[in-house]
């Protein structure tokens, strides 16, 4: 799915982000709103991701939908 749709739609996939990924809390979901690269820096900072790893987390993710 096009990045653009979910960061548009946010509050929508905001509790399918909390589903994929537990350790995220309501203050991570609220500070990202929808925007990906401060997904990507949380999901690093939760996971311990390297950069690359988040990104294809995400892509998997949101190819999901």
């Amino acid at each position: 799915m096009n990045w653009d749709r979910v960061e548009g739609n946010w509050k929508q996939f905001s509790g399918k982000v909390k589903e994929k990924w537990g350790q995220l809390t309501d203050d991570d979901i609220a500070k990202v709103n929808g925007n990906r690269e401060q997904l990507e820096g949380i999901l690093q900072e939760r996971y311990g991701y390297a950069k690359d790893q988040a990104k294809k987390e995400i892509d998997t993710w949101s190819g999901s939908l």
